[in-house]
């Protein structure tokens, strides 16, 4: 930990002071806060682009806008943008990749062909940073995914290639995991649909149980590889029906003990995954988040301090599933800086969840439990001005990384020196 100021350390000591009127201890909150690791996802710095087929448009409902200057072209501008932003994050996080930023070295390799060796210096980059890394096989802009099908296609051929793509992602997430001495959760997420109403809902349903078995059929130890599904509500093509809805992912991992994974940005506009939590807790052992922020659609907004964010971090905080959920992010911003919409995003995620590890969670429990509801709203609105901001300036500067918006002048100074002469 780096040292403070004497006004950042007179301001925590009195925050603290505060605090502990109400039960509530910071240090152990900020030692909490600092043992959670979110994993960053890759995309955000080159808008879902990937190193497979350079300038070819995104496809399978994924669409990214804006065009700010100084996206990352190459693995090396990618790992640079990231290493920009974790400097302005405190903590130690993770990497989430997609298997279409495989490093093939210009040699056209097809998905079904992968194997850990093109993830070699993404290993590398994670291993000598001390980070654990994520992956997600790639279902989408490819010619074997152009009618909207993969996992759930008529074509038993087509299948199979999509499930050869699994199969081998799991074994690249293995790899990873074993290198990095920290399980990968490798998630399935594909964007098979119907524009328009189907006749048939449940030929396609039965097609995506079978291979995805038929990917799960081979045991990995959990120690290197978890496997998650990820459900979707609708995308773009997929209107009126989805293959993967939640349904059908629920069912899935609970009979197949898989994480399920939630998407902020994957429900109706009026759901919220904060709810779902406790629910599916109860019948899964883990599960994966996709901290997104969907805006009247799945459009993967940058994460902000929102009620949402706020209320997802007070429930793994008050349901005690810290230790039980992974945390990731999941949006794309080309319309602003991409390394500060990273650096945005993620402190916004941790700010929320060191906000609901102050909560004065015995006391508002105490009021529920015997039935004083007056006294629990009085107390959570109470909460809301607690000198919050204090220990999170602490948590900043004792972690070496800038306070407050100071880091916005780090990355507006990267621009200029780096990612303007891209």
């Amino acid at each position: 930990m780096s040292k403070t100021s004497s006004h950042t350390e007179q301001a925590f000591q009195l925050a603290k002071e505060r605090y502990a009127e109400l039960g509530v201890n910071v240090d152990q909150a900020l030692s909490c806060l600092s043992a959670i690791a979110v994993s960053l996802h890759c995309w955000q710095g080159d808008d879902v682009g990937g190193f497979e087929r350079s300038g070819e448009e995104l496809s399978g409902g994924i669409a990214v806008t804006g065009n700010y200057p100084g996206k990352a072209r190459t693995p090396d501008e990618l790992r640079a943008d990231l290493d920009k932003a974790m400097a302005m994050i405190p903590g130690k996080h993770r990497l989430n990749l997609h298997a279409s930023y495989a490093e093939t070295g210009g040699k056209k390799v097809e998905r079904d062909e992968l194997d850990a060796s093109y993830f070699q210096n993404w290993i590398a980059w994670a291993k000598d940073r001390g980070m654990g890394m994520d992956f997600n096989p790639t279902y989408f802009s490819h010619p074997k995914a152009a009618d909207g099908f993969t996992l759930a296609h008529r074509d038993p051929a087509i299948r199979r290639f999509w499930v050869d793509h699994g199969i081998i992602c799991r074994k690249i997430g293995a790899e990873m995991g074993k290198a990095l001495g920290s399980p990968c959760v490798n998630n399935f997420w594909i964007p098979d649909g119907f524009k328009d109403i189907p006749v048939d809902r449940l030929s396609p349903r039965k097609w995506l149980a079978e291979s995805l078995d038929a990917i799960f059929a081979e045991p990995i130890d959990p120690k290197h590889n978890l496997d998650a599904v990820e459900a979707k509500l609708f995308g773009i093509g997929s209107e009126c029906y989805v293959v993967g809805s939640h349904e059908f992912y629920l069912g899935y991992a609970v009979s197949r003990k898989k994480l399920l994974c939630l998407d902020a940005g994957h429900f109706h506009p009026t759901e919220t995954i904060s709810d779902k939590i406790s629910s599916v807790m109860m019948w899964l052992d883990e599960i994966l988040l996709h901290v997104s922020r969907g805006v009247r659609w799945d459009s993967d907004h940058v994460v902000i301090l929102s009620d949402e964010l706020q209320a997802i971090a007070q429930e793994l905080v008050r349901g005690d599933f810290l230790g039980r959920v992974h945390i990731g992010l999941d949006f794309f911003d080309a319309s602003i800086n991409r390394v500060a919409a990273w650096v945005i995003g993620t402190r916004s995620m941790l700010k929320a969840l060191l906000m609901a590890l102050l909560e004065p969670i015995a006391q508002l429990r105490q009021c529920e439990s015997t039935g004083d509801y007056t006294s629990r709203l009085a107390m959570l609105e109470e909460t809301k001005t607690l000198p919050f901001s204090t220990v999170w300036d602490y948590y900043c500067e004792t972690s070496g990384v800038p306070v407050g918006h100071a880091w916005i002048a780090e990355v507006k100074r990267y621009e200029e020196q780096v990612l303007s002469k891209r």
